[in-house]
């Protein structure tokens, strides 16, 4: 199983390009069920949980052409509406094409997806807001059989008890197609759910509310194809910010935009970190060398994300003073925290709050890899420290970064990817450095 070996050597400097958003991409591709047309997408990021993804769609019929960061989407007919578990149990974001399915063709079969390493997520949400629909649900042996009576989705509405990404998206797949007008209210905000709206609205959808909790949709009888350009990924901009102030570094980020990082700059504001825009979508971050302690609640948007938590975490580390961390969206995110402090973090978890003095300094140890942000939280800290870190499991940084080890081997990290552990006697291949 492949690990990093990462060598702390001081501050990261250079450019480090950002690609198209993962949580935006894959409701994105889901869109290409609802028509016969052609739906071309720009700005797509190489990443294992998008090749899942089309490995899925094309199950279903969808013909998807790929040429570097684009897609090509077609789906001339739906040939199967059985999402079997083998896809679904590799991504929860396949789920999202139970509401492609229905919305274009008035049934479908999707496996539940099951739990995860960062607690359990389940789709009762995304069950009630289509049942709200019209749809009829039966749970058959561990899937989700889903039908519409008469063969559409009827408009109806639905209030999320609690904000659920996933089942806005969802529920907006089906709606869009549905007789009749439908509404969600509590819907999420998130940046990649306007980026859905926005693409669905251009393919012809008509709804209306984007950015905010209440969206309004007036089902159409068919949908255009379109071309739509993925707005960037705002985590993997987070990452990089955080990878800079880890090392006491100085980045430029290019095909960024300013917008979306606005549920986290006010952190950074507080901790004194400048983030300047040199030209229109590229930044500058500098380290300030030292900052404060600070205080973070994971929040749906506009709140602080939950998927930048460990990342600010491994920052409160070198604070000059205490900080504390409220996860207030999953169950078992701070699984990265024990990783931490085998590296000298001295980090106190109490129920769902962690504690973190600051002023450490952490030292390489091999450490192990729980989910994909935890994953990279584990890389920062190993660039941080000194010595050498084995980070194992990297294989869930695949599902979110693209060229992880690239990007930051040319701002002078010295990390590489191993096919085998130090030390095993097999031969060693690797990237990078």
């Amino acid at each position: 199983m492949d690990c990093f070996r990462i060598i702390g050597n001081g501050p990261l400097q250079g450019v480090v390009e950002i690609n198209g958003a993962k949580n935006a991409v894959l409701p994105l591709i889901a869109c290409g069920l609802l028509t016969d047309q052609e739906l071309f997408l720009e700005n797509v990021p190489l990443l294992g949980d998008v090749h899942c993804m089309i490995q899925l769609v094309r199950s279903l019929g969808m013909e998807v052409t790929r040429a570097d960061h684009s897609l090509t989407l077609k789906t001339p007919s739906v040939t199967n509406f059985v999402a079997s578990y083998d896809y679904v149990r590799k991504m929860r974001a396949s789920v999202l094409v139970l509401g492609a399915l229905l919305g274009r063709c008035g049934k479908a079969t999707v496996s539940l997806p099951g739990g995860c390493a960062i607690g359990p997520r389940p789709v009762d949400l995304h069950i009630q807001g289509l049942e709200a629909f019209g749809v009829h649900i039966d749970l058959v042996n561990g899937y989700i059989v889903a039908h519409a009576p008469g063969g559409r989705v009827l408009g109806g509405k639905y209030t999320f008890p609690k904000v659920s990404v996933g089942g806005t998206e969802n529920l907006l797949l089906a709606a869009v197609l549905a007789k009749g007008e439908s509404c969600i209210e509590n819907a999420a905000q998130e940046p990649e759910v306007s980026d859905l709206i926005e693409c669905l609205c251009k393919m012809g959808a008509e709804i209306e509310g984007k950015g905010t909790s209440t969206l309004h949709i007036q089902g159409k009888d068919f949908l255009n194809g379109t071309r739509h350009y993925v707005l960037p990924d705002r985590l993997e901009m987070g990452t990089y910010i955080a990878a800079a102030l880890a090392t006491k570094g100085e980045l430029v980020l290019k095909g960024c935009n300013g917008e979306l990082m606005a549920s986290y700059k006010p952190v950074l504001d507080q901790m004194g970190v400048l983030l300047r825009e040199v030209q229109p979508s590229v930044f500058h971050i500098k380290s300030p060398g030292s900052w404060p302690g600070f205080h973070i609640q994971t929040q749906p948007f506009p709140g602080f994300p939950t998927d930048l938590q460990a990342q600010f975490m491994v920052l409160a580390l070198f604070a000059n003073s205490a900080s504390s961390i409220e996860e207030n969206l999953f169950e078992n995110r701070f699984m990265h925290v024990a990783e931490l402090n085998r590296m000298g973090a001295n980090i106190t978890v109490e129920g769902k709050t962690a504690f973190i003095p600051g002023q450490a300094h952490l030292i390489g140890a091999p450490v192990m890899a729980t989910d994909l942000r935890a994953s990279v939280s584990l890389v920062l800290a190993a660039l941080a420290a000194s010595g050498e870190t084995i980070v194992r499991r990297v294989y869930h940084l695949d599902r979110g970064y693209e060229d992880l080890v690239g990007k930051l081997s040319r701002c002078g990290a010295q990390i590489e990817r191993l096919t085998q552990e130090p030390g095993q006697t097999a031969p060693l291949a690797h990237q990078g450095v």
